[in-house]
């Protein structure tokens, strides 16, 4: 029997780390170590933030959208309040980034934010939405550039509120919902069957957008620098 442990041990002692699993624990804690009015405030701000103040330019909201439905699928946060506020976020904003720029006019494009997107950016936003008219903002909802330019842009070109409000309700329930079910399903999926392995996965995505606007962040500061 010592025999028998020893040889047990020197089993264990040879067996590799199982690195899946260490990196599926740590990134578990942390998703589970965020308090959930974090969460919901994040789901409300982002989308909100996106066509406000343009933060879409920089960071996507649906990146938070996702974040919470994963969480609402391991039953961490409530589905329907992610929901809710995910949508009020992003009509909210959208209506607060047109009467934006049916305030300033194209004087917006003139400020230090307004330069900051870029002349080229403005004019693909606006041509954007002479070709689609209102519908531009429904589908100006997918791509993280036109998602936050179109709605200044929409207040800018005089594009009547009420036609306006109609495809903002629609594209913003239609996107917000489509995230977040989307990243429930995933989370879902994780806690019932892949368990740590689902967690490397979330970090890998979540590395994979981290490195994919550091590297959009530099692009745009060669481009600044070979423009003077």
């Amino acid at each position: 029997m010592p025999a028998a442990g020893r040889r047990v041990k020197a089993g264990k002692a040879l067996r590799p780390p199982n690195y899946a699993c260490a990196v599926g624990t740590f990134v578990q804690d942390v998703l589970t170590g965020v308090p959930p009015w974090v969460v919901y405030l994040a789901v409300f701000a982002l989308p909100f933030l996106e066509a406000s103040v343009l933060l879409g330019f920089v960071f996507p909201g649906e990146t938070a959208l996702i974040f919470g439905g994963v969480l609402a699928g391991q039953h961490r946060v409530s589905l329907t309040t992610v929901l809710v506020l995910a949508v009020l976020g992003a009509t909210t904003g959208d209506a607060v980034g047109y009467a934006v720029g049916r305030r300033y006019g194209s004087g917006l494009q003139s400020t230090r934010l307004g330069r900051v997107v870029g002349e080229q950016r403005w004019r693909t936003t606006e041509d954007f939405l002479q070709r689609r008219g209102g519908a531009a903002v429904f589908f100006g909802r997918y791509t993280a550039l036109l998602r936050a330019l179109v709605p200044g842009a929409a207040g800018m070109a005089g594009l009547p509120y009420r036609r306006f409000f109609a495809w903002n309700v629609l594209g913003g329930a239609t996107w917000a919902s489509l995230c977040v079910l989307g990243g429930y399903l995933v989370g879902d999926v994780i806690s019932r069957y892949i368990s740590n392995a689902g967690y490397v996965l979330i970090g890998l995505v979540v590395l994979a957008v981290a490195v994919h606007l550091l590297r959009k962040r530099r692009s745009r500061a060669t481009s600044d620098q070979s423009a003077h």
